[in-house]
Formats: C-alpha cells, structure tokens, sequence
C-alpha cells in the first residue's frame, strides 16, 4: 500500500534533523548511480588536478588561520 506524498513528507520532516539528512542521502543516491560514480571520478581528476597545481608552485596556497579570519570578516559585515 502506497503512503500519500503528503503523508510521507510530514512523517519525515517530523525525524531529527540527522535523520533527515541520512534518509536525503540515501534518497539523492538512488537516484541515479552511474552519475554518482561518473561524479566522483570528475572530483577525482579534479583533485588531482589541483594537487599537482600545488606541487608545482603553480598556485600560493593560504593557511587556514588566514581563510578562517577572511570568512569571520566576510560574515560580520
């Protein structure tokens, strides 16, 4: 027997929000998992893309007291 849309989605909004999340995950990985695995391999590449910029000096990296102090800035103004 099929639970009505609306029914389902107060009975999870009504979850703890940790639950939520776990069951939008799952959910969003049904979906369609030959994206999801295609996706993954891209951030992969990218990763590693970035990885050797890096290695490379081709770009500065920043510590992160300095982005932490940026995003405080950005966020109390």
């Amino acid at each position: 027997m099929a639970i009505p849309v609306e029914e389902l989605t107060e009975a999870v909004l009504a979850l703890p929000a940790s639950t939520r999340a776990s069951l939008a995950e799952r959910i969003v990985e049904s979906l369609d998992p030959l994206e999801d695995e295609k996706v993954r391999g891209l951030w992969a590449t990218e990763a590693l893309r970035r990885r050797d910029e890096v290695r490379e000096g081709r770009v500065e990296t920043i510590a992160e007291t300095e982005v932490a102090e940026s995003v405080r800035r950005l966020v109390n103004t």
